[in-house]
């Protein structure tokens, strides 16, 4: 069957009506992203025996990585993990308040979070784009002491939960970013030793951290 030609007054409008449709797959297809990220995680959650144990400082630095797939032009969902460690030393303290005595040993903490987290962004169509996600995952917990040459660990990994709010700039290939965020991750410390003098049980906190982003 002869398929019937398209007026030259029809034309403009045809060629208009094929770039939109060419275009739209591209506008509403998913954005696949590969982020780097570094920072500060602080144990905000468990700061006084942090600060016992780490020389009055509550947190350290964090790295991480993470692959983000967009849902359309509002919505993504993303996985990543961060890694922290720090040096410390094991403490004695009688009661909360009170002096915080040295014993002279050396202690390594390492915390490895692994999350998940869908998030909502602002602002469609333009270079800055706020966002805000909910997610959670898991967090591994590994804590490593030197005593008189003799070495002690405690390890554990238990579920935890975050929210974040950040803002992204570009639409290009490559975007630059900060995040900042607030964990749980409840009952891993707190059974001896500083954590329990305290009271405190989570090594979850604030996270700030600035972000670049590759985007296919």
């Amino acid at each position: 069957m002869k398929m019937p030609a398209i007026s030259s007054a029809c034309r403009p409008v045809a060629l208009i009506s094929l770039a939109a449709v060419l275009c739209a797959p591209a506008a509403r297809a998913g954005e696949a992203s590969l982020t780097l990220d570094g920072g500060w995680h602080d144990l905000t959650n468990a700061a006084n025996s942090a600060k016992a144990v780490f020389d009055g400082v509550s947190g350290g630095p964090t790295g991480g990585v993470a692959l983000q797939y967009g849902l359309g032009e509002s919505f993504f969902v993303r996985a990543g993990a961060r890694y922290f460690q720090r040096n410390g030393e094991r403490v004695f303290v009688a009661a909360p308040g009170s002096p915080v005595f040295d014993l002279g040993h050396s202690l390594k903490v390492r915390i490895i979070p692994a999350y998940g987290l869908i998030g909502f962004r602002f602002l469609q169509g333009g270079s800055f784009r706020p966002y805000i996600g909910i997610g959670g995952g898991v967090t591994s917990y590994n804590e490593e002491s030197d005593v008189a040459g003799e070495i002690f660990t405690s390890t554990a990994t238990k579920p935890s939960g975050q929210g974040v709010i950040g803002l992204d700039y570009g639409r290009g290939t490559v975007r630059f970013g900060g995040e900042v965020g607030y964990s749980l991750v409840p009952d891993v410390i707190g059974f001896g030793g500083v954590s329990n003098v305290y009271g405190e049980d989570d090594i979850g906190g604030l996270t700030a951290v600035v972000r670049l982003s590759f985007v296919r």
